[in-house]
């Protein structure tokens, strides 16, 4: 049986949420995730439409509220959000 890896309380660093957009956005995206760069905007470097960035702030959601009881993501900050990195921040600062 494979060890639990996704335990509440157990914080998570810059580089694990860097990589964790990595692969749920090339999983939604259908690319490999070396081709996504941190300073990639979502529009014009990786193509997302508005989709495409709702499917990764579920996956993130999903993801996260296993680590950080009740993890969301703003709607009204989605705007905000123009690249791999504002994701990154975003993500890390809400994590706290």
């Amino acid at each position: 049986m494979p060890a639990e890896t996704h335990v509440e309380g157990v914080p998570i660093g810059r580089d694990e949420v860097l990589e964790l957009i990595r692969d749920r956005l090339a999983d939604i995206l259908e690319i490999e995730p070396s081709k996504i760069g941190e300073g990639d905007s979502f529009a014009d470097d990786l193509d997302a439409d508005s989709l495409a960035l709702i499917e990764l702030v579920e996956a993130l959601e999903e993801e996260l509220s296993e680590r950080s009881a009740g993890f969301r993501i703003e709607d009204d900050d989605l705007e905000d959000l123009k690249t791999v990195r504002d994701a990154v921040d975003y993500v890390v600062s809400r994590l706290g």
